[in-house]
């Protein structure tokens, strides 16, 4: 099974290893944890007509893109990038948007509850996490409120990441009229495989006019209110415009294989009425898709960089080839900066994280940790010509494991809004220097070993 599933050579060799030393617990672990989704027939009821329609356009898109003008494109660079996402993830770029910048949490619900108030037809939402705190409670009133207004409301939530979610905050709104749906529903998470393929995803659609994305889930500490995190850092976007066409296709479709309802519609495809002209591209990925398309995407970016390369990740383990990217990049004089948090939210995935900065700081590569709090945001600026900000992380369950969503960026104007706050973020960190970062004591050696040895399993 090992053999015949895994195409991760590191990957193998490590549950080669687990299986060796612990056989009976490895075995198990091994049926939890590392056998291939794309095995499982689950992936092929996540279809939607919808789809199609999405698809069809990309092919065109792509038969078409060096023939059409397109602003901030005269770079090749762009163009191929654009190339890439039409291929590997069906997404189809769109002209006529007006994007915005959300920073930090209060910032994002603000904004949101607001849409969700002017709502009249329906609220879609989709999130990893929703806690039964001080800020989903909001949440929760506001849907039943619109609910009982008549507004159609469809939630749904991974049933891991919403572990804590209790039946009482369901059973509200469903009793409003509410839909609610969870992900994956896993009656015994440790018992279930099910446990390792998670939705990722933060999408809100508001009458198909107006769409939501980023990092943010629903929770007191996205708003910088926890005993953990003094200050929480993100980064949301709100969409208006033809793109939020492709945010209402994935949720429709993660809708259709958890609720088993075939939703569709011209109501769900309004005309668009804004006038700006930013473009974008929506592209997901997950255990269900044909190719690892944030994955390349991400790759595509750091080859394409000539001048700067700007990461903000929670997580800094990345896939060889990106890790690779990052150094070359570093070596021929790109100026590589990753900011990275300074405490940890998860053990094993910060030490695995810690692991890799020497080598990182040896190519050239500066990196930063933040200071001020936590920093959750996943953005990737390159040479002020494109930009990505979504759900994904730089590490192996983001990039291979989990169910993702990110908007790629075109627009100059967004992209230095998002460079202006990765600066404010620089001013709120501290670089890590490789001759004091070599004198590291045994004791984080160690840890940074064990976050090491732990990663390809993730």
């Amino acid at each position: 099974m090992i053999f015949l599933e895994n195409d991760n050579p590191s990957r193998t060799v490590a549950w080669l290893l687990v299986l060796v030393l612990i056989p009976v617990v490895g075995f198990f672990l091994y049926v939890l944890f590392g056998r291939s989704y794309r095995k499982q027939k689950k992936a092929e009821a996540k279809i939607l007509s919808d789809s199609d329609r999405m698809s069809h356009a990309a092919e065109v898109q792509a038969s078409l893109l060096e023939y059409i003008e397109l602003p901030n494109t005269e770079n090749p660079a762009n163009r191929r990038l654009m190339q890439l996402l039409l291929n590997n993830a069906k997404a189809p770029f769109s002209m006529t948007n007006e994007v915005t910048v959300l920073t930090n949490g209060l910032s994002k619900f603000n904004r949101l509850f607001g849409a969700i108030r002017r709502a009249t037809d329906h609220i879609h939402l989709e999130y990893f996490i929703i806690k039964d705190d001080r800020i989903g409670n909001e949440l929760r009133e506001l849907l039943i409120e619109k609910a009982n207004e008549g507004v159609k409301v469809r939630l749904m939530f991974d049933d891991v990441g919403s572990l804590t979610l209790g039946k009482a905050y369901i059973n509200s709104l469903k009793d409003a009229g509410v839909e609610v749906y969870s992900f994956f529903k896993v009656p015994l998470p440790i018992f279930s495989r099910d446990l390792n393929y998670r939705n990722h995803r933060k999408i809100v659609v508001i009458d198909g006019v107006i769409g939501f994305v980023g990092g943010l889930n629903v929770g007191d500490e996205y708003i910088s209110n926890s005993d953990k995190f003094e200050f929480w850092r993100d980064t949301h976007l709100e969409i208006k415009g033809e793109a939020v066409y492709a945010l209402q296709t994935i949720f429709l479709n993660d809708w259709n294989y958890v609720a088993g309802q075939m939703v569709q519609g011209a109501i769900y495809y309004p005309e668009v009425n804004t006038t700006k002209n930013s473009l974008v591209q929506i592209a997901a990925s997950g255990p269900d898709s044909d190719w690892k398309c944030i994955l390349q995407a991400y790759y595509k970016m750091i080859a394409n960089a000539v001048d700067k390369i700007w990461l903000t990740t929670p997580y800094l383990v990345p896939e060889e080839s990106i890790m690779m990217g990052l150094k070359a990049a570093a070596l021929s004089g790109v100026d590589v900066k990753i900011i990275i948090p300074s405490q940890p939210d998860h053990f094993f995935v910060y030490w695995a994280s810690q692991a890799n900065i020497q080598q990182l700081l040896e190519a050239g590569v500066k990196i930063y940790r933040y200071k001020n709090g936590f920093i959750h945001s996943k953005i990737m600026i390159v040479d002020r010509l494109a930009a990505t900000v979504g759900t994904a992380n730089l590490d192996i369950r983001s990039m291979e494991i989990n169910f993702e969503v990110n908007a790629f960026l075109y627009d100059v104007d967004v992209i230095h809004r998002l460079e202006e706050d990765f600066v404010k973020d620089l001013e709120e960190s501290v670089a890590y220097e490789l001759d004091t970062y070599k004198e590291r004591g045994l004791h984080r050696k160690f840890l940074e070993a064990m976050g090491r040895l732990v990663s390809p399993l993730q």
